[in-house]
Parts: structure tokens; C-alpha cells; sequence
């Protein structure tokens, strides 16, 4: 393969990673709290090579976009949302402990205080939140997440965190996040208030996205319309070349 060739398969394996997310962007418009994931792409050199020589286009990773969305009235006592950069903890189906800012919760078969794909919420402690049976929905959440129910009895707290590093989050589905340094210190998201009755919005601006899709899509297209031809003038080299007596 030629420096072209090269050079055109980096940059399509790269707008290939590029067109996946800001498809599962658009696919999230609509997911509460879901954060935009953007690809992070560097122009590299071939060791060694000088300045100004062929450069390629490396994977860097991802970064997550932790703005917050737009917060929708609900009226559901169960609904919350964060206002500030704090996360609420949950349970995996694995029992890991996972993060994220979808606040449409409900009340478990188990009693406990979970998302609506059955994830149990943490408290400030790590546990989950169990609420009595009879309960329903007559509770008072108040802005650090204390649950108390009509008579002012205290019967749980939602844990809210501070995350070191957002970008060490880890995606796993259902607007859940996994912190990918086991080490780190997660501690209390003290500077962010919870909003009962609300839920946020996905950060995603689908506008936006759909535009990347599209200059994605043409991009990929001269790339590979870049390889054909480089393909096209070595073939037409090799059968000049097989002519010459």
C-alpha cells in the first residue's frame, strides 16, 4: 500500500469511530441525562520522519460533554433532576457501582428506590434506598436528597457525587457510567441541589449532530474515493510497466 493508501485508511477507520457516536448521539436525543460522547483524533507523524512529511490520523480516545441538559416539569414526586455537576449513584445488575443523572425513578418490586430499567439508587453510603411498601408516591425529596414522607419522617437520603475526572466515565448503557479508576475518591457533590419533580434532558443538540453526520459521511466518501484512485494509478503503473519488452 502507498503513503496515500495509508494515510486514507487512517483517516476512514477514524470518521467511521466518528459516525458510530454521533449516531448513538442522535439515538440518545431523547434518553434523560444522557451526556454527548465526542472521539478525540491527533494528527501523528511516522517516527523519525521530518517536518512537514505525511501525517496520519491516531485515536486518542473519547471525552464526555458533562453540560447540563434542560430540566422538563413533570409533576412526578418520583422525578428528580441535578442542578450543578454532582452524579447519583446506582446498583448494577452485577452489584457494581455505577453513575449518572437519569432521575425517572420508581419504587421497585423490592421496595427499593430504583430506575425505570431497575437500577437501585445509592445513598450517600453506597446502600440502596428502601421505601415502605404502602408509601406509593406521597414523598417529599428535598434539595440534598433527604426523602421524608407526608408526616416529615426521614426514610432515606439520595446519595449525590462529586466526580474526579468525568472523562474517566465509562458508559454501560441505560444512561449508567462506570468511573474507570477503581482508586479515585468519589466524594459528596456538595455543590449540587436536587430538583424534585423534574427530569433533565439529554445535553444532546441533534442539530448539531445531524450536521457532523452528514460532513462525516461526505468526508468518508473522499477518503475512500482517495484510495480508489491511488489504487487505480498503481494498477495502471503494473500493466504499463508488464507492457515494456
Amino acid at each position: 500500500m502507498s503513503n496515500a493508501d495509508y494515510v486514507s485508511l487512517s483517516l476512514a477507520s477514524a470518521l467511521q469511530r466518528s459516525m458510530d457516536m454521533a449516531a448513538n448521539n442522535m439515538a440518545n436525543a431523547s434518553t434523560a441525562g444522557y451526556k454527548t460522547m465526542q472521539p478525540l483524533f491527533e494528527a501523528v507523524q511516522p517516527e523519525g520522519a521530518e517536518d512537514g512529511a505525511t501525517s496520519y490520523v491516531e485515536d486518542r480516545g473519547t471525552y464526555l460533554d458533562a453540560s447540563q441538559g434542560a430540566f422538563i416539569a413533570t409533576g412526578n414526586p418520583l422525578d428528580i433532576a441535578l442542578s450543578g455537576p454532582g452524579w447519583l449513584s446506582y446498583q448494577t445488575d452485577a452489584g457494581a457501582t455505577a453513575y449518572g443523572r437519569d432521575g425517572r425513578l420508581t419504587v421497585n418490586s423490592d421496595g427499593q428506590l430504583s430506575t425505570l430499567a431497575g437500577a437501585p439508587v445509592l445513598n450517600p453510603g453506597g446502600a440502596p434506598i428502601t421505601l415502605p411498601q404502602a408509601l406509593g408516591t406521597d414523598v417529599t425529596i428535598s434539595r440534598d436528597g433527604s426523602i421524608t414522607d407526608a408526616e416529615g419522617a426521614e426514610l432515606g437520603q439520595i446519595g449525590i457525587f462529586r466526580m474526579p475526572d468525568v472523562d474517566m466515565l465509562v458508559p454501560i448503557g441505560n444512561g449508567l457510567y462506570l468511573y474507570g479508576d477503581a482508586g479515585a475518591e468519589i466524594g459528596p457533590g456538595t455543590e449540587t441541589e436536587l430538583a424534585q419533580g423534574f427530569i433533565e434532558q439529554s445535553n444532546v443538540r441533534p442539530v448539531i449532530e445531524l450536521t457532523r453526520l452528514m460532513d462525516i459521511q461526505r468526508a468518508y466518501e473522499r477518503a475512500a474515493k482517495l484510495m480508489g484512485d491511488s489504487n487505480d494509478l498503481t494498477r495502471q503503473a503494473i500493466q504499463r510497466l508488464g507492457r515494456v519488452v
